[in-house]
């Protein structure tokens, strides 16, 4: 069987720290992708891939080879949603997790308030990261390991 991938958005994440854990304790491997050097763990799961820079590079190496059976972590909704595509399990770094049932919504939403960005609306960001999402994505991140084991994934 196929071992588990976790495909990590990093330039913005703050849960890769928690993602190293998970892994660990699941066998996982990590692909941390940024456009730029970034510190991680020297462990033989981790990863890093450095792409070139320029709009969506990253994204791109990720929908790539996200599929079935592997987990993709961002906030980018054009991300999660081509990885919801693929069939791979997506999760934002707040624990909500993007599924074909949500992901319409979520880029309809994503795609007004850039329309009305662009338009010269004064628009609120995302809330501050807090101590709550990081529980939720934990919890998000384990129970998708738990389901992708049961469905015989990550069995090396």
């Amino acid at each position: 069987m196929k071992r588990i991938e976790i495909y990590v958005d990093a330039d913005a994440c703050p849960v890769k720290s928690e993602i190293y854990k998970v892994a660990e304790r699941h066998k996982a491997h990590v692909f941390v992708v940024a456009n730029s050097f970034m510190v991680v763990p020297r462990a033989d799961f981790i990863e890093r891939v450095i792409v070139p820079a320029g709009p969506d590079v990253a994204d791109d190496w990720i929908a790539d080879r996200a599929g079935r059976g592997d987990v993709v972590v961002t906030a980018d909704v054009p991300l999660a949603a081509r990885g919801v595509k693929a069939g791979a399990d997506v999760i934002a770094p707040n624990g909500k997790a993007f599924t074909p049932d949500s992901i319409g919504m979520a880029l309809a939403t994503r795609n007004l308030m850039d329309d009305l960005r662009s338009q010269g609306e004064t628009t609120r960001g995302p809330k501050p990261f807090g101590p709550r999402d990081r529980s939720n994505f934990l919890s998000a991140l384990d129970l998708a390991m738990v389901r992708l084991k049961r469905a015989g994934y990550g069995q090396v």
